[in-house]
């Protein structure tokens, strides 16, 4: 469903919130190893993310990557994915096809128009927090 870059982000943002919510900075290879994500991969994804201010920064001794307290109820599941894979969950064709519309369907194309659009709304409803707190209490993982 989505990218591999995307799972990458996705995993790294979880991780990061939920040592944001204990108070931690976390390096560049905490996060990759805690991911199980590759160290280079990983560091382009988190450039991305803090660019786009999903995840922060801050250099020197005590520094590391975090998400603000603020951030943690405001960022959504929904802007990882949007940052890393674009529109392409609910703009792409099921079945590849490069013109695939509401005119000119897909055999597939009424079928998972529901299903996208109840994606779209976890998606957008999902905070950080959330997700973070499901892997703290023990209900999620993020790691084989």
């Amino acid at each position: 469903m989505f990218s591999k870059s995307c799972e990458y982000a996705i995993r790294a943002t979880i991780y990061v919130a939920k040592q944001s919510i204990k108070d931690r900075k976390v390096s560049l290879k905490e996060i990759a190893t805690a991911t199980d994500s590759p160290e280079a991969f990983t560091a382009k994804i988190l450039q991305k993310l803090v660019k786009t201010n999903i995840l922060s920064s801050a250099k020197g001794p005590n520094g590391g990557f975090f998400v603000s307290e603020t951030d943690l109820d405001r960022v959504k599941l929904w802007n990882v994915v949007f940052t890393i894979d674009g529109q392409s969950l609910y703009q792409d064709c099921s079945l590849g096809l490069k013109k695939c519309n509401e005119q000119k369907p897909c055999p597939l194309h009424f079928k998972f128009k529901e299903i996208r659009e109840n994606i779209r709304e976890s998606l957008e409803q999902t905070s950080l927090k959330d997700l973070a707190t499901e892997v703290i209490v023990g209900n999620a993982f993020l790691k084989r």
